[in-house]
């Protein structure tokens, strides 16, 4: 073997599990005493292999791996240590049997087998893809953690978005559908128009009140009016042409230029209106209107 023929990675794995007999092991350490690639290779191997032990998962091992790690073990006589030799231990220390360096590896891996026999008798064999492959395991399984992290939080904000704009849409979507009723009051064919005056008033105040009985749609404008008394406030009255007792449309209280206005009152739908009328009324409006009329047409 010369320093141009590297080892290859599998031999490098076996050596670095001490599973090599000490002619198989020679070669090997006096290839990498010389050859630099293949001392980095080795230097990778253990390090991949010591980080394997640590996470690793407990497993039991293949019959067929096991089957060839126990013919492996009988025809090796001792352990070749990979390192330079160490100084000698105290007697006491010498008495304690050596343990394989992988040992904890081959433990960890589910390995050994469960018949009471030393660990350094059974460890069984695990190659340098399997370990490249495991390890790329662990690599791919943070990344795809991260990645989930990641989506969440953009689901999160997404759903903030969306929720956003619902309430955007559903808000314009009232003033859409206020905005259809208003017109359709105002351009409906069945609605009455009705101009509402005052006697002996100079400028004369107007009312114009637009009416469609099956709808319950009124629409209600007025001009000139005269300030009010404080707690005071106007009242319009819808007069039913069956006779009955008039009906509250509502209350309103003229601007600074004597202008006012209602809006879509709720009344009850079917009423026919004989006349409409407007009085004075105390603040919060009345049941009954407080006579004299005001103003009133038909």
């Amino acid at each position: 073997m010369t320093a141009a023929e590297h080892i290859s990675p599998e031999d490098l794995t076996l050596y670095a599990m001490q599973f090599l007999s000490e002619e198989e092991a020679a070669p090997i350490l006096e290839h990498i005493g010389q050859c630099s690639v293949c001392r980095e290779e080795l230097r990778h191997i253990q390090g991949d292999m010591a980080m394997y032990a640590c996470t690793v998962e407990m497993e039991d091992a293949p019959a067929q791996v096991r089957q060839r790690v126990m013919k492996q073990v009988s025809r090796e006589k001792r352990v070749i240590p990979i390192g330079p030799p160490q100084q000698a231990l105290p007697s006491a220390q010498q008495e304690q049997p050596q343990q394989p360096a992988f040992a904890a590896y081959a433990r960890a891996s589910g390995l050994f087998a469960e018949t009471g026999q030393d660990e350094q008798q059974v460890p069984a064999k695990r190659s340098a893809m399997r370990i490249v492959l495991d390890l790329s395991g662990w690599a791919v399984a943070a990344g795809l953690a991260l990645f989930a992290v990641n989506l969440y939080r953009e689901r999160d904000s997404l759903r903030s978005i969306i929720t956003v704009q619902q309430r955007q849409n559903e808000r314009i979507a009232q003033e859409a559908d206020s905005a259809t009723k208003i017109m359709d009051a105002f351009t409906d064919p069945k609605a009455v128009r009705i101009t509402l005056t005052k006697d002996r008033a100079t400028p004369v105040p107007i009312g114009r009140a637009v009416y469609n009985p099956e709808k319950a749609s009124l629409i209600f404008l007025a001009s000139n009016l005269d300030p009010l008394q404080q707690y005071k406030t106007y009242e319009l009255w819808l007069i039913p042409a069956d006779g009955h007792d008039p009906i509250p449309a509502g209350t309103f209280k003229p601007d600074a230029k004597g202008s006012a206005s209602l809006v879509l009152p709720e009344l009850p739908k079917g009423v026919q209106a004989k006349a409409f009328g407007v009085t004075v009324e105390d603040d919060g409006g009345s049941q009954t209107p407080t006579l004299p009329i005001l103003m009133a047409g038909s």
